[in-house]
């Protein structure tokens, strides 16, 4: 892609010390084991014994994926590569998944390894691309069953499962997964309220905030790899943008005073896309997830 030469001039600039020696990659898990840890119906009291069990069960897993993006992000590409090549080899996460929050973890895992490895992968060799493209075909398409098979309220996991997939689709040139992508994307939209509110997200209690929030970040990367321009965009992130400003509209809404959220990755994203400055971050934006540091554009995002 054009922007692939000053992408990787930014990235490089990022780092300014020699990379470690690449360490062995870790195991590969198969299975994924995790747990919910909510106390309530709405799913907004975090149990701390439940969360810590959770963190502690799904930490090889993240630490993969911090690694990786580290890496893919101008600290060592050859290392990403072999790290990302290594559980491919080994179809890590398409075994027995204990919860609904395994799938989560895997979902979210997808996305982030799609991402950062659309930064590294024309330094790929044949071999890894096959390797790493190869599983990623495979979780996406187990990705998808999951979200097919669920049947009732579409809410911010589906979302991020349409990002994951529709990375996937970016990475690999397969169109079957960015128009599957596509279709969550204009569900998504086609449930938002008229002034930029999702639904399900609002039904969170204390934390409606944080959903709306949470919900919006991956419908706007979706939307730059999509290459979607939509006016209800524009509605919900202004709707998202001024709640995380002022949650008193919010908190009218639900009756519960929000705990804040940071809205800056969805404005950084959506801004990008759209072409409209962006305010400063106050400091660099990084989330694993979503292929590690924002204010770096992705491979994978349309630019105005």
């Amino acid at each position: 892609m054009k922007l692939f030469i000053p992408l990787l001039l930014a990235l490089a600039m990022r780092t300014t010390h020699a990379a470690p020696a690449c360490e062995a990659p870790p195991p590969a898990p198969i299975d994924i084991e995790a747990n919910s840890y909510y106390a309530d119906a709405n799913h907004s009291v975090i149990d701390p014994e439940k969360r810590a069990r959770n963190i502690a069960s799904t930490k090889p897993i993240e630490s993969f994926l911090s690694h990786v993006a580290r890496d893919a992000n101008g600290r060592d590409a050859a290392c990403a590569l072999t790290w990302l090549a290594s559980w491919g080899e080994r179809k890590a996460m398409l075994g027995k998944l204990s919860s609904e929050q395994a799938y989560y973890v895997r979902k979210w895992t997808l996305s982030g390894m799609a991402l950062n490895y659309a930064r590294v992968k024309p330094q790929a060799t044949p071999a890894q691309r096959a390797a790493i493209e190869g599983w990623f075909k495979a979780l996406a398409d187990a990705t998808i069953a999951h979200a097919d098979a669920k049947k009732g309220a579409r809410n911010n996991h589906y979302y991020w499962e349409g990002l994951a997939v529709t990375a996937a689709g970016g990475v690999t040139g397969e169109t079957r997964y960015l128009d599957w992508g596509r279709k969550v994307l204009h569900d998504a939209l086609g449930q938002m309220a008229p002034d930029g509110a999702l639904p399900a997200e609002m039904e969170r209690g204390v934390k409606a905030l944080h959903y709306q929030v949470f919900a919006a970040t991956p419908l706007v990367m979706m939307a730059s790899i999509l290459d979607i321009r939509d006016p209800r965009l524009e509605t919900l992130v202004a709707f998202t943008v001024a709640a995380a400003a002022d949650p008193s509209g919010i908190a009218r809404r639900s009756g519960l005073k929000q705990e804040p959220a940071d809205s800056r990755e969805v404005t950084t994203l959506y801004n990008r896309h759209a072409g409209k400055p962006s305010p400063p971050a106050g400091q660099a934006l990084w989330q694993a997830r979503l292929g590690g540091a924002l204010d770096v554009p992705n491979p994978l995002e349309h630019l105005q």
